[in-house]
């Protein structure tokens, strides 16, 4: 929960994950297929959101300074850099862009990043 909680209880965090229950709970019921394929989809964009909500601030403040680190302030300076041949590849762009792709995978669906150590 932000420090300054002005929007109260619930929060959106909150809101959320009630929502994924009550839908994880319709899943439990008989339903036909198609609705329950909806529901499922529903509830993995619920987590997402949550996740989002949980990591994201963190996210974006260690993203920034990882592009700082490259001297860029924003991904379309770097996708510029790339494209152009400005930024040749080398361990520090390698780096930045893995721990990125890291950071999105723990939003989107953390089941797809490697178990550690692989």
């Amino acid at each position: 929960m932000s420090p300054l909680n002005m929007h109260g209880r619930p929060t959106a965090e909150e809101l959320v994950d009630a929502v994924r229950s009550f839908l994880q709970d319709l899943l439990s019921d008989p339903a036909p297929a198609p609705a329950r394929h909806q529901i499922r989809i529903a509830v993995h964009a619920l987590e997402m959101v949550g996740r989002e909500l949980a990591l994201g601030p963190a996210q974006e403040e260690a993203h920034l300074a990882r592009l700082g680190e490259l001297g860029f302030d924003d991904d379309y300076s770097l996708a510029e850099a790339i494209r152009s041949g400005r930024l040749e590849d080398g361990p520090a762009l390698r780096r930045v862009l893995r721990e990125d792709t890291r950071d999105r995978l723990l939003v989107a669906n953390p089941r797809w990043l490697p178990a550690e150590g692989e």
